[in-house]
């Protein structure tokens, strides 16, 4: 069986970590992602995840509640910890050996990031996990995506979503929207499309670091995009 993408760095949203949830840890969804890993894994596929914290906390919420964008930002990366520490835990519960590691030290339950000790990590089949975004403030757990697929230099980027993958338009609000199979950069920011930051997204683009949007939801997806299937919507070039 040939996979077409060795290297993958997986991106979750925080959300999605919530399942029919309002807040929180869905006990299902853990499960649901780490037996889609544990496919890859077995496949010989090199993982790596980057979460979000929005099920627990979200930055850009901080300015409502009196909390400075900061302090805010900080407390979404511990949030990306605790999810990181969950996901951590479902793999292992799965029998996959896990690495999870931080931007901000916290050596009690994480490793510090080291370009070189996570390349080893993957090479030895471990999955890591990056918690805690870059490290720094105003940068969104997207841009840790791109940043840390780069450094890593992963085949790709696949972005879970609930969609499955990009429209002209909403299509949960525009029944009309069309879905694009292959999509360039330029045409993305040309029509104005979301599909991450545009930070992250430009980092992307400069290093030819190709992006596939597809949905999260679907079991076999994972398994149909390392082995080169055509599942959600390619962006490159």
């Amino acid at each position: 069986m040939t996979l077409k993408y060795k290297r993958i760095l997986l991106k979750l949203s925080g959300e999605s970590l919530m399942g029919d949830q309002k807040f929180g840890i869905s006990a299902d969804m853990l499960k649901h992602y780490a037996q889609q890993i544990k496919i890859l894994v077995d496949l010989g596929v090199e993982v790596a995840v980057v979460i979000g914290g929005g099920n627990i906390f979200r930055g850009l919420q901080a300015a409502a509640s009196g909390i400075d964008r900061v302090q805010g930002d900080y407390m979404g990366m511990m949030a990306t910890v605790i999810n990181g520490m969950a996901i951590q835990s479902a793999l292992e519960t799965a029998g996959i050996y896990t690495r999870l590691i931080s931007a901000i030290e916290m050596k009690q339950i994480a490793e510090p990031y080291i370009r070189r000790r996570a390349n080893r990590h993957l090479e030895k089949g471990r999955v890591v996990i990056f918690a805690s975004g870059t490290g720094s403030p105003y940068f969104t757990t997207d841009s840790a995506a791109a940043l840390r697929a780069n450094e890593i230099n992963a085949d790709v980027i696949l972005k879970g979503t609930r969609v499955d993958g990009i429209y002209t338009a909403d299509p949960e609000k525009d029944p009309n929207a069309v879905k694009f199979d292959t999509i360039s950069f330029a045409k993305v920011i040309s029509l104005g499309l979301s599909v991450m930051d545009m930070t992250a997204f430009t980092l992307c683009q400069e290093n030819n670091r190709p992006i596939i949007v597809f949905d999260i939801n679907d079991p076999d997806n994972l398994r149909r995009i390392v082995l080169g299937e055509q599942v959600g919507t390619l962006v490159e070039g």
